[in-house]
């Protein structure tokens, strides 16, 4: 596949195939770029039916994660010229109409645009909201800047983050957004936040439960402890 555009749309999918079509469209629709899902080990047609929407597709042969997914397509972009790749999940809950003003900044010299939902008046439950406070402290804190949404999957990033990503992105639940942002921090990447909106999942069901959740807050929580004493991850910068 060669690059048609400098702007890659990645699109992350476990057994989306009642929502991937209408992604890729969305994102056809709205952006000049190529489409990519990575299919990461879906049971269903999910790679068929993004494919005949119009995205190439790039199958993992089993479940690897969203981040290994995300690695993947950040692989990809940099192996074949992209400067830009935008993050949307594959559920229809990102809406592609606000991945232009992810986009924007970039050309400022931004690394990495943050869509925050809660800048928009997203709502959660008291408990997510006390954890997601508390990260986003943490996260403003490392990076000099004000980041709300620290766990947001829909992001856009630039030509230094894509390359840093393509082999040094963190793989594991909730370490694909936090831990990537601090890694982001350490490396001087400059981040930037915009307000989106977000949908209703359009379909489809959530791949992690509250118990797998809590595992990964709890690993993330000591990630976060362990991140000032440790070398950042950095096999070659640019």
């Amino acid at each position: 596949m060669k690059a048609l555009t400098e702007l890659l749309v990645v699109i992350p999918a476990l057994n989306e195939e009642a929502t991937v079509a209408a992604v890729v469209r969305g994102a056809r629709e709205h952006l000049t770029a190529d489409v990519l899902v990575v299919d990461d080990g879906s049971t269903d047609r999910t790679a068929e039916i993004a494919q005949a929407a119009g995205a190439f597709v790039l199958s993992h042969p089993f479940n690897l994660g969203v981040g290994a997914a995300l690695r993947s397509g950040f692989r990809h972009a940099a192996e074949r010229g992209y400067t830009t790749v935008v993050q949307l999940d594959a559920d229809g809950q990102h809406d592609p109409a606000f991945a232009a003003a992810l986009v924007a900044p970039l050309d400022d010299g931004v690394d990495i645009v943050v869509g925050s939902r809660f800048a928009a008046g997203f709502e959660v439950g008291r408990v997510r909201r006390l954890c997601m406070r508390w990260l986003a402290r943490v996260v403003s804190r490392r990076a000099r800047v004000t980041v709300t949404d620290t766990t947001s999957g829909f992001r856009a990033f630039g030509k230094r983050a894509v390359e840093r990503f393509a082999v040094s992105y963190p793989t594991e639940y909730l370490s694909d957004t936090v831990e990537a942002l601090l890694l982001a921090a350490a490396w001087q990447l400059e981040i930037r936040e915009v307000p989106v909106e977000m949908r209703p999942r359009q379909g489809g069901h959530p791949s992690t439960g509250s118990v797998k959740s809590m595992y990964h807050l709890v690993r993330l929580v000591l990630v976060i402890a362990l991140h000032r004493v440790r070398e950042p991850i950095d096999h070659g910068s640019h």
